[in-house]
């Protein structure tokens, strides 16, 4: 039986809604949605960029308009009657073990009760501890510093899995022997395009969790994937449309007549 984490002190306090997405083809009676939200509660700019299926899985792909030096949590809300795994990646790093993540039913995952939400906002370094995610450059950011690793930066990804069976749960405290390394300068670090948006490893956080039973299907019956960029790179690309409308002159001059050169005004 394989164990994953639950957070049983959420992340934030929010009261906003949850972008929702409904599952289809009659596996889930409910639907699963992700927010991004930021510590002072307000939610970023999300852009659609593709809605598929590929065999069971439904994925969903989105563009986000990340703000520098900006603390943010990832929020899901499991709103069906089965609790759910997530595996949780930031610029490809799972966010529990640090490891490289493929998305898979394998790695370290939290587990959100039916009805019920998880808010997570950073780098977990112990059972009882998080360092806090922030927007940053690439070469300041958690996986090209500790890692040297950009090959999927820029990217949050969660992938929801369903539960094979429902034991009753066997609750205890959570030991992890494994602690990520601290952040250090070095590595390919200085090659990083500074236009490029990744994520920090900030202030640490108390963050308690416990372990449960709960053994995964195989494959995910979602994947939310969303690639974030600064505001001047989205307009770059195409992808925000941040060019200045021409004026035109018979519809969006809407001054008073001007008075002619020399008038003696009252």
């Amino acid at each position: 039986m394989r164990y994953g984490a639950l957070l049983i002190i959420a992340a934030m306090m929010m009261a906003a809604a949850a972008t929702a997405y409904p599952h289809s083809k009659g596996r889930v009676g409910g639907e699963i949605g992700i927010e991004i939200i930021s510590e002072s509660g307000g939610t970023f700019l999300r852009i659609p960029h593709r809605d598929s299926w590929k065999g069971g899985t439904h994925i969903i792909k989105q563009y986000l308009e990340a703000r520098r030096g900006e603390n943010y949590g990832i929020v899901i809300h499991n709103m069906t009657p089965e609790r759910i795994g997530v595996v949780i990646s930031v610029d490809g790093r799972n966010i529990i073990s640090g490891k490289k993540s493929d998305l898979k039913n394998n790695e370290a995952m939290y587990i959100v009760s039916s009805y019920e939400q998880g808010a997570y906002d950073g780098w977990r370094t112990a059972g009882d501890r998080v360092h806090k995610f922030y927007f940053t450059d690439m070469a300041d950011s958690y996986a090209m510093r500790t890692f040297s690793d950009s090959t999927a930066m820029g990217v949050i990804a969660v992938a929801v899995f369903r539960e094979k069976e429902q034991p009753q749960p066997r609750y205890e405290q959570e030991r992890r022997d494994y602690t990520p390394p601290a952040p250090s300068a070095g590595g390919k670090a200085g090659i990083a395009r500074e236009e490029s948006a990744g994520t920090g490893f900030g202030d640490e956080r108390y963050s308690p969790t416990i372990r449960v039973a709960f053994e995964p299907e195989s494959a995910p019956i979602q994947k939310t994937l969303l690639k974030y960029e600064w505001h001047e790179v989205l307009c770059r690309k195409g992808i925000l449309n941040c060019r200045e409308e021409a004026r035109n002159r018979l519809w969006d001059d809407d001054a008073y007549a001007a008075y002619p050169p020399g008038y003696q005004r009252d």
